[in-house]
């Protein structure tokens, strides 16, 4: 199969045919029709992550299987799936209570194994893992779930318990954040979109921001407090110390903030203002995907056509376009998602 390959961090990637992967125990390959690049994956291509080299990026993923593996219940070939960006190992008693995404054994495609920028990828504990994709939603659509319109979903619903009528800050409009405001405006709140960019400001206007604040080192607490009176809910879709203030500063006495974005630092620390969350009584919240189990309700409001993942794709590409296109993503600022198509020459 054709595959990107990552051979050193921090280098040139490069397309190129590999042995395809054949379907381990309780295991299905998928021949992938659609997969996000995403800013994780920059992460993983750079060294944030503990990846084995060689390795495939990829994690957000939507395809056929084409081979299911002794002990598979729940799937055949044919069947079209998604899966989590987190796979549990089915067994283990947060698997068992439903909370997958957080599971001690947990394999995730791109990080801990070989992932979906290639034309097949391995779903492990498929029975667990794999989502059926309904017959009226897109590969397309169906990928942008895997991180992160799913983890802003489960972020805003089973996180920050958000309301119809509350205010809800997104810092950060890029995929995950424009997935926020598309979610939090479904659910009735009223949202402002925090970017450097107008671009990304737009959209998050055609998505359902009622307000927009451009970050160009002014104050954007200030600005937020101005607008609401505090937010009730604040979500960092980026990931830098900034952000992270920005919207912690930006609630109102007890508001929620769900920290989205990857924060990662030298010694795993990262400064928060705590004299504020303690005194204000605010609470933190981490978000960290969502498991197969919670999929249902989210996909039937895309059935239905409540939520509308597939615009905030952007553009789709091939592998090669993709390969000059990932070690760009931390400084790139698209207003939207870009897809990729392995089968796509």
């Amino acid at each position: 199969m054709r595959a990107m390959i990552m051979d050193a961090l921090a280098e040139p990637l490069e397309v190129r045919e590999v042995d395809a992967p054949t379907a381990p125990v309780g295991g299905v390959v998928v021949e992938v029709h659609a997969t996000g690049l995403c800013k994780s994956d920059w992460h993983a291509w750079v060294g944030h992550d503990d990846v084995a080299l060689p390795h495939v990026p990829g994690h957000e993923l939507a395809g056929v299987i084409v081979e299911a593996g002794e002990g598979v219940r729940r799937w055949s070939v044919g069947d079209r799936v998604t899966v989590p960006f987190v796979m549990g190992c089915g067994a283990c008693e947060w698997c068992l209570d439903g909370n997958a995404q957080v599971c001690p054994q947990q394999r995730q495609p791109g990080f801990t194994q070989w992932g979906s920028f290639a034309e097949r990828v391995v779903l492990t504990a498929a029975d667990t893992n794999a989502v059926r994709i309904p017959d009226g939603v897109s590969f397309e659509a169906a990928a942008a779930l895997g991180c992160r319109f799913a983890t802003a979903y489960r972020a805003l619903t089973g996180r920050a318990r958000v309301q119809a009528g509350e205010w809800v800050t997104v810092v950060g409009a890029g995929g995950v954040g424009l997935s926020a405001v598309m979610i939090a405006a479904a659910l009735g709140a009223r949202v402002i979109a925090v970017d450097r960019t107008p671009a990304a400001l737009d959209a998050a206007r055609r998505l359902g921001a009622e307000h927009t604040v451009v970050a160009d080192g002014s104050d954007v607490p200030t600005a937020v407090h101005e607008i609401t009176g505090g937010s009730h809910v604040s979500v960092d879709a980026v990931g830098s110390p900034q952000t992270a203030r920005d919207a912690v500063l930006s609630l109102r006495r007890r508001g929620r903030h769900v920290q989205i974005g990857l924060l990662p630092t030298a010694d795993g620390m990262t400064s928060m203002p705590m004299a504020r969350v303690i005194a204000w009584e605010l609470d933190l919240l981490g978000s960290h995907g969502m498991a197969a189990v919670d999929y249902p309700e989210m996909l039937s409001l895309i059935e239905s056509g409540t939520l509308r993942p597939q615009e905030l794709i952007e553009r789709t590409v091939g592998l090669e376009e993709a390969a000059t296109l990932l070690p760009g993503m931390d400084s790139a600022s698209p207003a939207g998602m870009t897809m990729i198509d392995p089968r796509r020459a």
